[in-house]
């Protein structure tokens, strides 16, 4: 499941809705929508985050949340690390063969490192 994915699943609980209320409600199949909960779809649309934020009556900053969550939920990664450190190169592939082997506390430890690291702190949801 992608953050995107996790969210969006939170916001049908809440409203009570089904897959197949919320799919023909926005335009897109149930079986799509489906796949986006859980991580098996890309980064949805554009216009397809704006229909769900519609849907739901997502304002303002809970707006802009699932709009980044959106950004942030591609389940298939391709790092770049050409022009980078050697230790870059090796840290994005170990972490590509080696994430399934974290349990999540330790990728939220790793998620705030990188926060702190880099001064973006992450919003959590």
């Amino acid at each position: 499941m992608t953050p995107f994915g996790q969210r969006l699943r939170q916001l049908r609980a809440a409203k009570g809705v089904t897959l197949k209320e919320m799919a023909a409600e926005i335009g897109v199949s149930s079986a799509y929508l489906s796949a986006l909960e859980h991580g098996k779809r890309g980064v949805p649309a554009w216009l397809l985050v704006q229909r769900i934020i519609s849907y739901f009556n997502v304002i303002w900053d809970d707006a802009e949340e699932l709009e980044r969550l959106a950004q942030i939920s591609n389940p298939r990664m391709t790092v770049e690390t050409a022009g980078l450190c050697p230790e870059a190169t090796e840290y994005a592939n170990r972490l590509s063969q080696q994430i399934d082997q974290l349990e999540p506390d330790d990728i939220r430890e790793m998620l705030r490192f990188l926060d702190e690291k880099v001064r973006k702190p992450r919003r959590q949801t």
